[in-house]
């Protein structure tokens, strides 16, 4: 992993085979010390762990891909939870068939390269968790 410090508000991350996103988006966030910012990306994976969030049953299912997949779409947000890293990421991939798939990310591993831009904003958002879904929310 690379990344450049393009301005006060922009970094470019880029990701080699064997990276693993959310891993490198924690390092950068730590090292520069970002509290808050916007997650965007694109690339190719070998592996995903991704899935859906029930809020009936408030219980998630993961599910695992291994395989050849472009990274159609990576977008989220980094933040806190107790004054402590905290990302929220959904990913979308591709297969060599052109079926899509995608959900909330929890783990992604490089295939070739990923392009990832981190947008620094203003302020600080932290998190609580909702006992109404059970999921990790904003608190204001």
């Amino acid at each position: 992993m690379e990344y450049k410090i393009l301005d006060d508000t922009n970094l470019l991350i880029r990701l080699d085979p064997g990276d693993e996103i959310c891993d490198a988006l924690r390092q950068v966030a730590q090292q520069e010390q970002l509290g808050l910012a916007k997650v965007q990306g694109l690339g190719a994976v070998k592996r995903v762990v991704m899935g859906v969030y029930n809020v009936t049953t408030q219980q998630y299912k993961a599910n695992t891909v291994e395989g050849v997949f472009e990274m159609l779409s990576l977008t989220g947000t980094i933040d806190t939870m107790k004054e402590d890293f905290y990302s929220h990421l959904h990913i979308v991939i591709g297969d060599e068939a052109g079926h899509a798939y995608g959900g909330h990310l929890n783990e992604a591993v490089i295939s070739a390269t990923a392009e990832i831009v981190l947008t620094k904003l203003a302020g600080k958002v932290d998190r609580e968790k909702s006992a109404k879904t059970g999921l990790n929310i904003w608190k204001f």
